[in-house]
């Protein structure tokens, strides 16, 4: 079967991740990008999980009461396919799958897979950097040249990363970035202090996980702006889904997952009136 359009979720074997994929599938048939039959990616880390959440969405209620996938006449088709973003090897190899699979290239990636981890050291910061900093930012740049002009990349940033928890030396790096390189510099900056012992004392808040959020956000902005500043036409973009109920936040949270994923699957989705390179929280851009 061919497909008119192809779209790639990791980190999607349960959570928002997973709420991301069931509304992209529900949501694409209305969509302006519907020109044909699209096939959707879902990525994880583990296979045993990762087909049991394909499994899972063949017989899902939602998605049957639609007819949005094949077996029920649709225009969706969801695979599985494992990819771990904190190993370099796993994204470049899922990468060059995607470019010899689908040589006209692919229209939407939702990059969601990231860890938050318990505790606070130079080791959980190490882990959660790679991950959720590095991970994302090469998953991004391997990426993003595989999308077709016209399409879109969303990185699955959070609040937790807002700027007001820095000092105004630190928060003005990010802002003032032009490049991911200078991106990078602050999160290796964030590691060194840490290991040092003097993380407050240089300005930055003693939190992995929100770090390496203002490292998703700061990163995905520059690098929006310099593909636009090349001609592209393809929409870059980072959000925040909010306060889920999920693993991640271990059971608190305010808003369901398929609540969550609104704002991934607008900005992959939906018209946003050609905005680029921006924040956005509750389908809205942002302040950062």
């Amino acid at each position: 079967m061919s497909y008119s359009r192809v779209a790639v979720v990791t980190g999607a074997n349960k959570g928002i991740g997973l709420a991301i994929v069931r509304n992209f599938a529900l949501r694409y048939p209305s969509s302006p990008f519907n020109n044909g039959p699209c096939l959707v990616y879902l990525t994880a880390r583990n296979n045993e999980r990762g087909n049991q959440a394909l499994k899972d969405l063949q017989n899902d209620a939602q998605l049957v009461k639609a007819k949005v996938l094949p077996k029920d006449g649709g225009p969706v088709e969801i695979t599985y396919h494992q990819l771990d973003i904190s190993q370099t090897k796993s994204i470049q190899d899922f990468s060059s799958f995607l470019k010899e699979k689908h040589p006209q290239g692919i229209d939407f990636v939702i990059n969601n897979a990231g860890i938050a981890m318990t505790g606070f050291d130079s080791n959980v910061v190490k882990e959660t950097i790679q991950c959720n900093y590095y991970g994302t930012l090469e998953a991004t740049q391997d990426f993003l040249p595989l999308v077709k002009d016209g399409g879109r990349l969303v990185n699955v940033s959070s609040m937790a990363g807002h700027l007001n928890k820095y000092s105004d030396q630190i928060r003005n790096r990010f802002l003032q970035a032009k490049s991911a390189g200078e991106i990078t510099s602050l999160m290796e900056s964030f590691k060194a202090a840490v290991k040092n012992g003097d993380e407050k004392a240089q300005g930055w808040p003693s939190a992995a996980y929100a770090v390496s959020k203002a490292g998703v956000t700061g990163m995905t902005k520059v690098i929006a702006e310099e593909n636009s500043s090349k001609g592209s036409k393809t929409l870059i973009n980072s959000c925040c889904p909010g306060y889920v109920v999920t693993d991640m936040t271990k059971g608190g949270g305010v808003k369901t997952p398929d609540q969550g994923a609104e704002t991934p699957v607008l900005l992959a989705l939906g018209d946003i009136g050609g905005q680029n390179g921006l924040f956005w929280q509750s389908e809205k851009p942002i302040k950062w």
